[in-house]
């Protein structure tokens, strides 16, 4: 299973660059840019990659980005991930990138566009990986704030693939955002959102509703009514969810308890991303195994979920006949 799962042409529709930041690469960015952490050793970090909520996480999360300061960084950052990811078998990754987080600490937009784009280039000529681009917005910041910075990215709008809606998802309803959205759809830009992680089902529905989104990241809360998830399984909406990350922020406490196989008994569409793969445990080879050992699914399984992705992934019309051809012969 591990070998089938390693050969498996992996496509990621969930992950945020920030939080692909290993700390050997945050301690080198650090020394790089005279900054000082307030760990004293490489293994101090990984030791503080623990917490018990999105909250506690997005402390860390946030404090951890501060190494990133000019393109260079971000390019790095970038393509520390896109190098590893690729050595797991993954040929497609969706990123969704924070510019809220960096502009408030001073960091200019062109700064992390310019690096972000220089690796999604090299990634795409070098290494036989597609990238799409979701410039995300906080929705723990105000949403005024969010469509400035939608205005601001004027000069990178033909590079968006979609806009997306995450951070602290509790008394943050997706409706807050409705002016955002309606912006991006006018520039033509796909519009996904994180909801129901912990936040209630509810937020799917008003998601759907209010965003006109087409994919929700996460999702897996959905199965506390019935009403949202034949609407999901009757419009096939793509729900990115993230096993281990789930698990280390207590949305489940076991990942033999994940909701995943109900929601594929349900017949919804469903993917698997790893989200924020350096403070939760792993990449998407990572989560393949856990799924594996903690479901017991087999091969048709995972190549229904690949091709779900695959089939949702933006991406060109011919990539995406190459990479299910790929699945084909796997």
């Amino acid at each position: 299973m591990h070998e089938f799962l390693r050969d498996l042409p992996k496509v990621e529709l969930h992950l945020h660059i920030e939080g692909s930041l290993e700390p050997e690469l945050m301690f080198a960015l650090a020394q790089r840019n005279g900054i000082q952490l307030p760990y004293a050793t490489v293994q101090e970090a990984k030791d503080a990659y623990h917490f018990s909520d999105l909250q506690g996480f997005l402390k860390l999360y946030f404090q951890g980005m501060d190494v990133l300061r000019n393109e260079e960084d971000f390019y790095d950052l970038a393509m520390d991930y896109f190098k590893r990811a690729r050595g797991e078998g993954v040929v497609h990754i969706d990123m969704h990138f924070d510019p809220q987080a960096h502009l408030q600490r001073g960091v200019p937009l062109e700064v992390v566009m310019a690096g972000l784009l220089k690796a999604k280039q090299e990634a795409e000529d070098t290494l036989d990986l597609s990238i799409g681009m979701i410039m995300a917005f906080l929705r723990d910041r105000p949403a005024d704030e969010a469509l400035h910075v939608l205005e601001q990215a004027a000069p990178y709008w033909k590079m968006l693939d979609a806009i997306g809606l995450d951070s602290a998802e509790q008394n943050n309803p997706p409706a807050n955002f409705i002016d955002v959205f309606k912006r991006a759809q006018q520039l033509e830009l796909v519009c996904v959102a994180h909801a129901g992680e912990e936040g209630p089902a509810e937020y799917i529905q008003e998601a759907l509703d209010v965003l006109g989104v087409e994919r929700v990241d996460h999702g897996v809360r959905c199965l506390e009514s019935q009403t949202v998830v034949e609407r999901l399984r009757s419009e096939q909406i793509v729900l990115t969810v993230c096993p281990l990350s789930n698990v280390s922020l207590k949305v489940v406490d076991d990942l033999r308890d994940h909701p995943l196989p109900k929601l594929l008994a349900e017949g919804l569409k469903v993917t698997i991303s790893s989200d924020d793969p350096a403070y939760f445990g792993g990449g998407m080879m990572v989560n393949h195994i856990a799924c594996a050992e903690a479901f017991g699914w087999d091969e048709a399984v995972f190549r229904q979920l690949t091709r779900n992705a695959i089939e949702e992934a933006f991406v060109t019309l011919e990539r995406r006949e190459e990479l299910l051809a790929r699945l084909a012969a796997v």
